[in-house]
């Protein structure tokens, strides 16, 4: 498969642009903490956007640019399949956490490494602008959570209230951007060099 990432202007994001993007998750199992210790549940649902969704969507990855963030998309052709935002307010005790607010992957594209490959643009974008580490407000669904698991993510180690208090089945996470090496951060520039159509 073609893929293509480009960095999104605020004008690239309309509710148009996910027409026809699927975020459909088939939830069986999530994590809850329980007396401090998190446990693996059964909890069957559906995830499922609708217009609305999208609407809010759009909103809100417009007004994380417009405040200095960042938002990254995947393209086949001219297709969105993926998407990840990049806040630009430092958050945290010491202003050490900058939030990744979004990462996503249209249902039939998972496990192909895009989500990945997202996850790593934006965690090079962070270091860049001088954050320690990426937080991360985490669906709590056990697919979710090997997901970040597996790229190094771990627990936070400051909760920020506002963040939990908003998704409250959430799990609250962080990722240490030294754990990027010299590789990862010159792969993802090139990659996005290579394969990106510039800002409009």
């Amino acid at each position: 498969m073609a893929c293509k990432l480009k960095e999104l202007s605020f004008a690239d994001l309309t509710v148009g642009l996910f027409k026809d993007f699927n975020r459909d998750q088939e939830v069986k199992k999530c994590w809850r903490q329980e007396n401090g210790e998190w446990t693996l549940k059964d909890i069957v649902f559906t995830e499922k956007w609708d217009t609305a969704n999208y609407r809010f969507l759009t909103e809100c990855l417009r007004n994380t640019i417009k405040s200095g963030g960042t938002v990254y998309g995947a393209f086949e052709q001219e297709k969105l399949f993926g998407f990840a935002s990049l806040e630009n307010v430092f958050i945290g005790s010491r202003k050490h956490y900058l939030q990744l607010s979004s990462i996503h992957v249209s249902c039939e594209y998972r496990g192909g490494g895009i989500g990945k490959k997202l996850f790593h643009l934006i965690a090079v974008k962070a270091r860049q602008a001088g954050a320690e580490k990426l937080y991360i407000s985490a669906h709590s669904a056990e697919e979710t959570q090997a997901f970040y698991q597996a790229l190094g993510c771990v627990d936070a180690g400051e909760i920020q209230a506002g963040l939990a208090a908003g998704e409250p089945c959430d799990r609250q996470l962080e990722y240490d951007l030294n754990r990027l090496i010299i590789q990862h951060e010159q792969s993802a520039e090139n990659h996005l060099a290579e394969n990106t159509v510039g800002k409009e």
